[in-house]
């Protein structure tokens, strides 16, 4: 029996859950290399950044480095997003014209900075919520499928009063492919959410250090 058979016997629900199957791994694919489009141009924009702020900064040109950051170049890079809200804020405070305590000035870049990183992360983890949801649901509509086909095969013994493989062939084959299509689709989201987040956990660690940098640097200054 080919695949084509089978789609024939399968009862509407089934085909409707294979529907659903199909939908997510597609949707957990198109989300997996989107990120990963995402990720390498944060990873190549970020490298290019690091170095040339960091110039400016020790030439003391804070206004260079925010207008830099602010470049096109980088607008998918993680740590110019994190590194711009550190240095307006500082930039804010000096153009306001009020004395404040050095401290009270870095506390303010600090969390600043804080609130930037917070929504940075957030924006990397767009879409991984979904691939959570396709990893752990998919394999459960795969056996709600499995179910339906199990259904059919009993209710093909009870329509023709026979227990032979013809009366029961249609039900037990949509029962094993809705199990394999459901780890099919749940099995790749498990393995892109757990690749994404690991990359994610290394951007966080980067805007970190980099927060961290800028913070000494404002200390010193």
């Amino acid at each position: 029996m080919d695949l084509l058979e089978m789609w024939e016997q399968m009862s509407v629900p089934v085909k409707l859950l294979m529907g659903v199957l199909a939908f997510m791994s597609m949707l957990s694919v198109g989300i997996f290399f989107e990120r990963v489009f995402t990720f390498l141009q944060a990873q190549k924009q970020s490298k290019l950044f690091a170095p040339q702020v960091a110039k400016h900064l020790k030439d003391g040109k804070l206004k260079d480095g925010i207008a830099a950051s602010k470049s096109k170049n980088f607008k998918y890079s993680h740590l110019a997003k994190v590194v711009l809200a550190g240095m307006q804020e500082y930039q804010f405070q000096q153009d306001t014209g009020v004395e404040l305590d050095k401290e009270d000035v870095v506390d303010s870049v600090r969390r600043a900075i804080q609130r930037a990183s917070a929504l940075t992360s957030a924006d990397l983890k767009k879409g991984l919520g979904i691939l959570a949801t396709v990893g752990s649901t998919a394999v459960f509509v795969g056996l709600l499928a499995t179910t339906l086909g199990v259904i059919n095969a009993f209710q093909g013994i009870a329509q023709t009063g026979s227990g032979g493989l013809g009366a029961v062939s249609g039900g037990i084959s949509e029962a094993l492919v809705g199990t394999a299509i459901g780890l099919f689709v749940a099995i790749p989201a498990v393995w892109f959410y757990n690749y994404l987040t690991g990359r994610i956990e290394y951007f966080n660690v980067e805007m970190d250090n980099s927060s961290s940098e800028l913070v000494d640097y404002f200390i010193k200054k």
